[in-house]
């Protein structure tokens, strides 16, 4: 379990500036433009950006204060609980924090020179319904998605035959431009992309008939998508540079895959556990008898043993859900509860009044917690 506070190199009792500076130096050193695509610098930037974010969120600091990681993955991580970030969002949540306006703009510029070049295409999202059965075994589906694909009049150039992009003349190729603005606290100088060219260096001067200038036309793809068991809702799987062709050959987006696991009317689910609840007769909790309990695939044969009471709570070992990504399955628990009959036949009545005349009165000692005992054991009370 990783220590955030240690991975940032900060006291438990750090401030929020204190956090946010020891993020800012330690992405300087490890962001992936300045190490020339290091693995070992984006597997660091990713695990500095994921503490970072943890820590500068106020109630994801408290549960992780308090529960350590597993706080998070029990839910204050946000819906679908605690999920570790890929480069992709460690470089969006960088972006978001400080982007041009933090000096990072021209420290990077220093590394890799201009910034110039197509820009990357938009992500999709797609949300796919699930079914419990489904969450339980995995699943293959293949969605057909359209999507903005390279123009193969013009390779994605954007440019008709016979002609090539001019150099931009408001930015001079760099593809950017820099905004001198005043304030009370003096001059501070902004870096933004140029509006002539969208920061790409270079102007269309004839534009491909087919794509009118853009290098990508409308099409659609299939898409197949190997869904791993166990997820939940809220949960999601990146498919890398599968979405929409960015302008005049720029890089694909993403394909965000977002989870929605329908309700079973016969289950409650708790993270990897199933929760159900049968119905019993009461010479069946007396005597014991063998009854049928649904599962996602089908019923299973489970023995109720003599004496049990109603309500009482029979757990099965690994016949819940498995856990996602990890080795594993969960449990499933059932409840069992005595059914009363609404009508009884006359025959019914007899013996009912028979058993009644010779049954023991229950003792007080039977008697189960009440409610508001078994809930001061579960806060601790």
């Amino acid at each position: 379990m990783a220590d955030f506070y240690q991975v940032l190199g900060v006291a438990r009792g750090a401030s929020d500036d204190d956090i946010k500076q020891a993020y800012r130096r330690l992405a300087t050193k490890w962001h992936p433009d300045r190490n020339q695509g290091s693995k070992e610098a984006e597997e660091k930037f990713k695990e500095i950006t994921e503490a970072y974010d943890v820590l500068r969120d106020a109630d994801k600091r408290a549960a992780f204060d308090r529960y350590g990681e597993a706080g998070l993955r029990g839910g204050g991580g946000g819906p679908g609980g605690f999920q570790h970030v890929d480069l992709s969002e460690a470089l969006n949540i960088f972006m978001r924090d400080f982007g041009a306006f933090g000096g990072f703009g021209d420290l990077f510029n220093q590394q890799q020179g201009k910034r110039t070049g197509p820009r990357a295409g938009q992500d999709v999202k797609i949300t796919v319904e699930l079914s419990l059965a489904e969450v339980s075994t995995g699943a293959t589906k293949t969605f057909t998605v359209k999507l903005l694909d390279p123009c193969d009049k013009c390779s994605a150039s954007g440019a008709e035959a016979g002609s090539k992009p001019a150099t931009c003349h408001t930015c001079g190729g760099s593809g950017e431009v820099r905004r001198a603005q005043r304030s009370f606290f003096g001059q501070f100088v902004s870096v933004v992309p140029c509006p002539m060219c969208s920061g790409e260096g270079v102007v269309i001067t004839a534009p491909c008939k087919k794509c009118r200038g853009e290098g990508r036309t409308r099409g659609e793809q299939s898409i197949p998508v190997q869904i791993p068991a166990g997820v939940s809702s809220g949960q999601y799987m990146t498919l890398r540079g599968l979405g929409n062709a960015g302008p005049r050959g720029g890089p694909r987006g993403d394909v965000l895959i977002v989870f929605d696991v329908v309700d079973d009317a016969r289950f409650e689910r708790d993270g990897e556990d199933l929760y159900t609840e049968v119905l019993v007769s009461y010479p069946q909790l007396v005597l014991g008898a063998d009854i049928d309990v649904p599962t996602l695939n089908g019923r299973l044969s489970v023995r109720i043993p003599p004496a049990t009471q109603s309500g009482q709570v029979i757990h099965l070992r690994g016949r819940g859900l498995p856990r996602v990504n990890s080795s594993g399955t969960g449990d499933m628990h059932v409840r069992v509860q005595l059914w009363t009959p609404e009508r009884v036949s006359k025959d019914e009545e007899a013996l009912l009044k028979e058993l009644m005349a010779h049954q023991q009165t229950p003792p007080d000692s039977a008697r189960s917690k009440g409610f508001w005992s078994k809930m001061k054991e579960a806060l601790g009370a």
